[in-house]
């Protein structure tokens, strides 16, 4: 049975999991959220799809998930991928999942919204300036943490890649200038060069191109 990741291609945190099923191997497809139009705030879309009102969700027959960490979790489960080879990378895994979700995507996500989605008088420039500041800290625990390594655990990539770089391959402006941080460049270019990888925007359904 195909599974069906309920994503839009403006979403980060989507593309952490569509990013996974797409290179896993495993048979899905995508269904577009109109998260702009409000469809994620609509009573059909919260008692079918997610009750938390969010993106992405995966439906897989009976089973419903939701949060792009646990999806990841389920893709490892069902294809043996990115998971880390021992307990002690799998635990390091989850550590930077969870780094990610606190400390980059979370204020990457917030920030790119506020810059990018918002009408030009609505954008707070005081949060924004802070945001960033936030952001750069976590660029360099990111960039220092990547030299020397290849992959942020291990020998190949996991899901503790596949969720940091969930907003760095954007273009939209939200503080991030990829060449500033060479790590990085070199670790995104490895995720890039793997079978099967696409950009967000061409792996999802929805651009703001749609909206233009």
């Amino acid at each position: 049975m195909t599974m069906k990741l309920f994503c839009f291609g403006e979403s980060g945190n989507a593309y952490k999991a569509a990013l996974a099923l797409q290179l896993s191997g495993l048979d899905w497809e995508p269904v577009k959220v109109d998260f702009f139009n409000g469809e994620t705030r609509t009573p059909d879309y919260r008692e079918n799809v997610n009750e938390m009102g969010e993106a992405p969700a995966l439906i897989d027959g009976d089973t419903r998930l939701t949060q792009s960490g646990v999806i990841q979790m389920y893709i490892t489960e069902k294809s043996g991928k990115f998971g880390g080879q021992t307990p002690e990378e799998a635990r390091e895994v989850m550590r930077w999942m969870f780094w990610d979700n606190h400390k980059l995507s979370s204020q990457a996500g917030m920030t790119r919204f506020l810059m990018n989605f918002l009408p030009e008088d609505k954008r707070p420039a005081p949060v924004i300036g802070f945001m960033q500041g936030r952001l750069n800290a976590a660029y360099k625990v990111l960039n220092d943490h990547l030299q020397g390594r290849d992959w942020i655990v291990g020998n190949g990539v996991t899901n503790a890649d596949l969720s940091c770089c969930g907003y760095l391959f954007y273009p939209e402006p939200f503080g991030f200038t990829r060449s500033d941080w060479p790590e990085i460049d070199r670790w995104l270019s490895n995720i890039e060069r793997l079978d099967g990888w696409k950009h967000p925007y061409d792996l999802m359904p929805g651009s703001p191109a749609d909206r233009a």
